[in-house]
Order: structure tokens, then sequence, then C-alpha cells
């Protein structure tokens, strides 16, 4: 997937009937990412969330984008050694399908191996997969933004 090493890599999907166009605009929306992540309070574009009952701090940047097909965005600071997130989209029959692969390495050496490796890789695998599903239903009402 990448020349670096990750500590944790996985996979989400997301079915949609959207055409791939739309999902993929969805997926970008600074608006619609704010309104999936509602429940960890985070306003863009300098991330601020509330994980595990810790405020975290983050600042992404797209690394990569090729309209309608791809985006990467990577961490520029925050509470990953490193973390890289490649969205890919593929057109269907019945609309689209949306692909998220997440590469992270925790800080910390062994001890955020341990913590990456027991408890936060599923974490985040969760969080990605309950986006995909909101983005995959048109974004609950937030498909005219």
């Amino acid at each position: 997937m990448a020349d670096w090493r990750h500590d944790s890599q996985f996979v989400c999907r997301a079915k949609s009937q959207l055409p791939v166009e739309r999902l993929f605009d969805l997926a970008r929306s600074i608006d619609v990412h704010v309104e999936s992540q509602r429940a960890s309070g985070e306003p863009a574009v300098t991330w601020r969330a509330r994980h595990f009952g810790i405020p975290l701090t983050m600042t992404s940047r797209i690394t990569r984008l090729v309209f309608p097909r791809s985006f990467t965005d990577e961490q520029v600071t925050g509470p990953f050694k490193s973390s890289r997130h490649v969205h890919d989209f593929v057109a269907t029959a019945t609309g689209s399908v949306m692909v998220d692969k997440v590469e992270l390495t925790a800080p910390l050496g062994v001890v955020g191996l341990a913590v990456e490796r027991l408890f936060l890789a599923r974490y985040l695998k969760r969080l990605i997969k309950r986006r995909g599903q909101f983005l995959a239903g048109g974004a609950a009402g937030l498909t005219n933004r």
C-alpha cells in the first residue's frame, strides 16, 4: 500500500445508490464530515475531537486527488506518528462503492503499538465504517449542500 511502514492497516467498504461523483463530493465535504462526526464534537479545518475522553487535535492535508476516483489525506500534525487515509470510489451498475484504506502508526513505541493493536485500530475501523454508511446513505439530508 505504501513505501513506509505502518503498524495498523484496515479497509472499509460502503455501497451506495448514489452516483460515484456525488459520493466522492460528499466524502470531501467538510460540512458533511463534521455532521458525520457530530458525536465526537469534531470541527473543521484543524480537527478537534474527543475520543476515549481525551481531546485530540489533528491537521490533515489532501496529498492526492483524482476526481471522481480517489483522494488521499495524510496527517500533518496530530496524535499519530503517521496517518494516511486513501478514499477510492468505483461506479457500479446500481450506484457506487467507496473503499477506505487506512494506515496508521501510533506514537510511543512499544506502548503505542500495544494500544494500537488492542484497541485503537478497532475503534477507528468502527468510526470509518459508520462514516461510510452515513455518506452512502446520502449524508442524512445534507445532499444539497
